[in-house]
C-alpha cells in the first residue's frame, strides 16, 4: 500500500467515525437504551435473589454477561438499516473504497458509541452484585475484549437481516449461537479469578476469537451487505 492510499484510508476513516459520532449525538436514543436495559436487567437480580452476598458473587460474572450480550442485541437491528434506508449503504457499495474497510470503520465506531458506555457501568454492577475488586477489573479485560467480538458477530447478523422487514428475532436467532464461546470463557475468567485460578488461558481464547473475528467478520458482511442490500 503506498503513502497516499494510506493518507486516503486514515481520511476516509477519520470523515467516516466522524459520522457515526455525530448521529449518535443527535440520536442519543439509540446509545443510551443499551446502557439502561444493561443497569436495568443487572439491577434487577439483586432485588429478585435477594441481598446473600456470597451467592450473588457467584451468579454475578455470568448475569453481568448475559445483560450485555442482551444489550448489545437491541442496538444491531438498526446497525445498518439506517444507511441502507437514506441511500448511504449504496453510496458505500459504489465507493472506491473497499467496503470490508468502511464496515471495519462502522464496526469500530458502534463499539465506542454501544460498547463503551456499557464498560463504564460495569464497575457499578459488579459493586452490586458484591464482587470483589479483582474480580471486577478481570471482569472489566473480558468485556474489552469481548465486546468488540460480539459487535462483530452482531454485524454479520445484521447484515444477512437487513433486507427483511422484521428482521430483529431472526437477527437474535442468528446470532445468540455464536455468542456461546465468549459468553462462556468471559465468565469463566471471573469465576477463576474469584477462586483463585490463572485466567490467562480464558484471556487468550476471547483474544484469540478477536483475532478471528477482525479478520473475517469484516468481509463476511461486505459480502452480506452486497446481496441485501445492493
Amino acid at each position: 500500500m503506498s503513502s497516499a492510499t494510506g493518507v486516503a484510508l486514515h481520511r476516509i476513516a477519520a470523515g467516516l467515525l466522524r459520522r457515526e459520532l455525530l448521529l449518535a449525538w443527535r440520536r442519543p436514543g439509540e446509545s443510551l437504551n443499551p446502557l439502561l436495559f444493561y443497569l436495568l436487567v443487572g439491577s434487577l437480580f439483586p432485588l429478585g435473589i435477594g441481598p446473600d452476598a456470597a451467592f450473588l458473587a457467584r451468579i454475578a460474572a455470568g448475569v453481568i454477561w448475559i445483560a450485555a450480550l442482551l444489550a448489545l442485541l437491541l442496538s444491531f437491528d438498526n446497525l445498518f438499516r439506517a444507511d441502507h434506508d437514506d441511500g448511504t449503504l449504496e453510496q458505500f457499495l459504489l465507493s472506491p473504497c473497499p467496503l470490508y474497510f468502511l464496515v471495519l470503520v462502522k464496526l469500530a465506531a458502534h463499539a465506542c458509541i454501544v460498547g463503551l458506555p456499557l464498560l463504564l457501568a460495569t464497575p457499578l454492577l459488579g459493586l452490586m452484585l458484591a464482587l470483589p475488586a479483582p474480580a471486577i477489573g478481570t471482569l472489566l479485560c473480558t468485556l474489552l475484549l469481548g465486546v468488540p467480538t460480539l459487535v462483530m458477530l452482531g454485524g454479520v447478523g445484521a447484515a444477512l437481516t437487513l433486507g427483511l422487514r422484521r428482521g430483529g428475532l431472526l437477527l437474535s436467532l442468528l446470532v445468540l449461537p455464536l455468542y456461546v464461546p465468549v459468553l462462556i470463557f468471559g465468565a469463566s475468567a471471573v469465576q477463576a479469578t474469584q477462586s483463585g485460578l490463572p485466567v490467562t488461558g480464558h484471556l487468550a481464547f476471547i483474544g484469540a476469537l478477536l483475532a478471528a473475528t477482525l479478520v473475517t467478520t469484516p468481509f463476511a458482511i461486505a459480502a452480506a451487505l452486497r446481496i441485501s442490500g445492493g
